[in-house]
């Protein structure tokens, strides 16, 4: 008999799949593909010097590029649903590959913006993909599922943040976008054609303090539900002062006037926004499966409350205390502890409030979210160009917070009206259009009391 880990997949022809195999797959995945996010603030700099584009306008792809991985999600999950985790994963490795090689050879900001486009839909099949099968998968761990598979991405880029640095230093930015785009691309592709379609065991449940659903509802039916759109709210606020601080801190760094500084630290000694890079993406990383296996013990809201508001301390302190180099390390560690979590804690409570069948698709328009965040981002460059960085972090810091208050007094209760009552078994599609109506009228268009 098939333990609770291991599944006969009727899609691979008998053969038994150890899921914690899959998510393990799914995370070495993700962290190959970071880098087309975390390490582009190391590029920056080098581009500006070279071609004198201006920041605001090399900081448009990184947009562009967010926005492409976000907002393309939804499809590239509702192919993931339809077809299986394996093909989707390998045109995200041809494009993630081929976005960093035009990059390579990009002349004007029109070929920028191309490679922004082609990296983002690579980088969208490979992240919609593994977090949502991940969902899948792990039913009774979604919290630590999600949170481990998303650290994947958090953590991926520190591994490797130092070496592109060093080749850009050495070699050339040019050269640092040839090599490991290739490189990424051809891990990304062999390590895709292990993956199967999820077959999650059905002998698990979650854990008492998580208020899911047993009913799967359809990304047209999440969409027309406000609580979607409280979530969704709430990930845009909290996303934005991450997704920020992501694209602008070498340029923070840079006018604070100590960005080549070298900092020992635990014997290795590097300029100090290498070092800032590699302790955020740990730190990043860290918090993903740590607040995901907390928000499975004490609930998604108490766990978004708490870390929320922490964000929203942190980005004040490095506001407050970042003109000092060892400050600025700190709370900016401190800004990714309490802000990677919102890529597991989010997907989790998706998943748990509309069913896990269409989990991809739907945990992938909630992550569209972080593609609306980042149109923030060359607004952030201007504010600071003609004010200063300290409007930027308040204004994160506020939003922040207003979100773990929304989390805690807002989304709880109206997540549990909404599962109170939606039906416990549906015994065909009427039911499902009858408890979704229900779920609706508790969420606040009318009262069913």
């Amino acid at each position: 008999m098939a333990s609770a880990d291991t599944v006969v997949s009727g899609q691979s022809h008998g053969r038994h799949h150890n899921r914690w195999v899959q998510l393990v797959v799914g995370i070495i995945c993700m962290g190959l593909v970071a880098n087309l996010q975390y390490a582009w603030t190391l590029f920056v700099v080098p581009m500006d010097a070279k071609h004198h584009w201006g920041q605001a306008a090399i900081q448009t792809a990184f947009t562009i590029f967010i926005v492409t991985e976000t907002w393309l999600v939804p499809v590239e999950g509702w192919l993931v649903d339809k077809f299986g985790p394996r093909p989707v994963v390998i045109g995200g490795s041809i494009c993630a590959a081929l976005g960093w090689i035009i990059d390579a050879h990009a002349t004007s900001l029109v070929h920028l913006y191309i490679a922004a486009v082609v990296a983002g839909v690579g980088a969208g099949c490979v992240y919609g993909t593994c977090v949502g099968t991940a969902l899948k998968w792990f039913p009774d761990k979604r919290g630590l599922a999600a949170g481990l598979t998303a650290a994947g991405f958090g953590a991926g880029a520190a591994v490797t943040v130092i070496p592109i640095s060093n080749m850009i230093q050495s070699s050339g930015y040019e050269h640092a976008f040839m090599f490991f785009g290739i490189f990424q691309g051809a891990c990304i592709f062999l390590l895709a054609l292990m993956l199967v379609r999820p077959s999650p065991p059905t002998n698990v449940v979650p854990a008492k303090r998580i208020v899911s659903t047993k009913i799967d509802y359809t990304t047209g039916q999440m969409v027309r539900a406000p609580l979607f759109w409280v979530l969704y709210l709430m990930f845009v606020f909290v996303a934005a002062g991450g997704v920020i601080a992501t694209a602008q801190f070498g340029p923070i760094a840079k006018e604070y006037g100590f960005a080549k500084m070298p900092v020992n630290l635990l014997g290795v000694t590097l300029p100090l926004l290498a070092m800032t890079l590699s302790i955020d993406n740990l730190c990043n990383g860290f918090t993903r499966p740590l607040c995901g296996f907390i928000s499975d013990r004490i609930g998604r809201e108490n766990t978004m409350f708490i870390i929320f508001l922490g964000e929203g301390l942190a980005l004040l302190g490095l506001m407050e205390f970042g003109h000092n180099p060892y400050l600025f390390m700190l709370f900016a560690a401190m800004t990714f502890l309490c802000w990677g979590e919102i890529f597991s804690i989010f997907p989790a409570t998706c998943a748990d409030t509309f069913g896990s069948k269409y989990a991809a698709a739907n945990a992938g328009t909630l992550y569209t979210a972080k593609g609306t965040a980042s149109m923030l981002v060359p607004l952030a460059s201007v504010l600071a160009s003609i004010g200063s960085w300290n409007a930027v972090f308040i204004t994160a810091a506020v939003t922040s917070i207003a979100a773990g208050l929304c989390a805690k007094f807002v989304l709880a209760p109206m997540r549990r009206r909404w599962i109170d009552n939606t039906v416990t078994e549906t015994s065909g599609e009427s039911s499902v259009n009858a408890s979704f109506q229900a779920g609706w009228d508790a969420s606040g268009n009318t009262s069913v009391q």
